[in-house]
């Protein structure tokens, strides 16, 4: 009895978890939503546009920061999960790696996130704010793609995602290390460089959403007093 509880509660739990990735690629999106058709300057954008964007859409970038506590949660959630589902199944190395890069990207947004909120009233530190701003964005890229390697990675060799999804997660975050380890171009010179982590990102969030499908319909694998397993 106590067995079958014990696997209703970890099923549930597996399912919750599918669930806020898929809330989490929500939400990032909808913020996204929110502050791109707003104006929101690209990464190396001049000084003036950012000035006269945040002046004056400081609405659209209060409704964007109101959604990140919960995007956050939801990345958190989103991963134990997965290092869960992975762990019982031998195959945690590479998801701590993973869970530690939802972790640090958590903690690098919110520094993306407080100094646009800042940004509004920064006055005369406003070059030296969004310098901060676009070079924690670009290099943010660096625990993402730790975050889809450790995760896809140990995904893969348990058997909860398919190639395709890995192979997803591998592709996404090369684009992010590249555009991360070219953030002083990036920063620099606005353009084709700055595709790679769209490109990486757009990844990202279809990664997320696979991801977190493959959890909602994981089934709970028991071990056997023989040492099989069994579902």
């Amino acid at each position: 009895m106590m067995v079958k509880a014990n696997i209703a509660a970890e099923t549930g739990f597996l399912r919750v978890a599918g669930f806020a990735g898929i809330g989490f690629a929500a939400v990032i999106v909808l913020a996204n939503v929110v502050l791109v058709p707003s104006g929101l300057p690209p990464t190396g954008a001049g000084i003036a546009e950012v000035v006269e964007f945040f002046g004056a859409h400081q609405n659209a970038l209060a409704a964007a920061s109101a959604l990140m506590p919960a995007a956050w949660v939801l990345a958190l959630v989103f991963g134990a999960g997965l290092l869960s589902a992975v762990r019982r199944r031998g195959h945690e190395g590479w998801a701590l790696v993973g869970f530690a890069g939802l972790v640090l990207q958590n903690g690098a947004f919110a520094g993306v996130a407080a100094i646009r909120l800042a940004l509004p009233t920064a006055e005369g530190a406003v070059t030296a704010l969004w310098a901060l701003h676009d070079a924690l964005f670009t290099l943010n890229g660096v625990f993402l793609a730790t975050a889809m390697v450790g995760f896809s990675a140990s995904g893969l060799s348990a058997g909860l995602i398919a190639r395709w999804q890995a192979w997803l997660g591998f592709v996404s975050a090369a684009l992010l290390f590249c555009s991360a380890t070219l953030t002083p171009l990036v920063i620099d010179h606005t353009g084709p460089l700055g595709l790679l982590g769209l490109a990486g990102w757009l990844m990202w969030v279809v990664w997320l959403v696979a991801c977190g499908a493959a959890l909602v319909v994981e089934k709970r694998i028991t071990t056997t007093p023989g040492g099989g397993s069994g579902c």
